[in-house]
């Protein structure tokens, strides 16, 4: 009913000198109550007065005063302008998509297997993306394929991530320069007189980079991630997978374990999250997170409605406490 009443700052803090002017009523009604009690002890028998006073009116008697108080001090907070970090949707990124389409991703350890698992990810972030955000994919082996280049279309995407194939090798970093190539293009047509957009890259893998095998090389996921921060671009990885996943290639069970420790460290390098799911649950969490932090942005919005409904509400207690106590509105 009356919303959060949290604060981040203030934007017109000068208010708060009406802090004094309460102080100053709080002193007048003490002032008062002390000359009230002198008239009392100079003509009153205060023996007769304390057996007919209502022991409860007198215990309560103060009650309206400090509700008084406590709605001027509210309302001084919702006049001083407080804000709060509120998230609101992006209408103005890119976000490229990057799935892992070697043979590895084909282990059964996550039901039905990684891919699909995969598969499944990329489509609900996909559907909770707001509208205005340029969504590309990229399917990646031995080399990275463009299979969407970022739009608003997200349905393109859908249906993209439906008709993934499985191909051998697996390159990581071709994957990722390939990414911030498309993000450059489309940030340059974006960009106009107010800047390229945010923008951010979801890697989706099992974390083996086995082309080059060096993370470090020229081409290496090392080397990418490093590439993807000096450009702005941080990278959330998703590690899919357990230690025991096992394909079989060539008519043999091959050992296929997720290495999510080279994930982390591309996440590390590029600024960005990692996330290891090896089940449904976790991947629900994964995405639900990297949702959250490509879809929206955190912005300082005015929290002042919360403190003035608040001073409203006291100020009617204390209205209605004074009738009922004291029998009159207090002073």
């Amino acid at each position: 009913m009356l919303g959060p009443l949290t604060t981040s700052g203030f934007e017109h803090k000068w208010w708060f000198l009406f802090v004094f002017v309460v102080i100053g009523l709080v002193g007048l009604y003490v002032l008062a109550l002390i000359s009230r009690r002198r008239r009392l002890l100079r003509f009153a028998n205060m023996d007769i007065l304390e057996r007919v006073a209502p022991t409860g009116s007198r215990r309560w008697r103060h009650l309206p005063a400090i509700l008084l108080v406590v709605a001027l001090l509210a309302s001084t907070v919702g006049l001083a302008g407080p804000t709060h970090s509120v998230q609101i949707p992006r209408n103005r990124a890119v976000v490229m998509l990057l799935i892992q389409v070697s043979p590895a991703m084909t282990a059964t350890d996550m039901a039905p297997s990684r891919l699909v698992a995969a598969q499944q990810a990329g489509r609900q972030i996909t559907e909770q993306l707001p509208a205005g955000i340029n969504l590309g994919l990229i399917a990646f082996s031995g080399t990275p394929a463009v299979l969407v280049s970022p739009t608003i279309d997200h349905q393109a995407t859908m249906t993209a991530i439906d008709k993934l194939q499985v191909s051998y090798r697996t390159a990581v970093g071709d994957a990722i320069f390939a990414a911030l190539q498309s993000i450059a293009t489309v940030g340059a047509v974006l960009g106009g007189g107010s800047g390229a957009p945010p923008a951010r890259i979801v890697l989706e893998s099992t974390g083996r980079e086995n082309h080059p095998p060096d993370p470090d090389n020229p081409r290496g996921e090392f080397t990418a991630a490093r590439a993807a921060r000096d450009q702005g671009v941080p990278i959330s990885t998703i590690a899919f997978g357990t230690p025991n996943g096992t394909i079989q290639l060539d008519g043999a069970h091959v050992s296929v374990p997720v290495e999510d420790d080279a994930l982390k460290r591309v996440a590390q390098l590029s600024g960005g999250h990692a996330f290891h799911v090896d089940n449904t649950a976790e991947l629900k969490t994964a995405y639900a997170s990297i949702q959250q932090q490509i879809g929206y942005e955190t912005v300082r919005g005015d929290n002042s409605t919360s403190w003035f409904r608040l001073g409203v509400l006291l100020l009617v207690c204390a209205a209605l406490a004074g009738l009922l106590i004291n029998r009159t509105l207090p002073n």
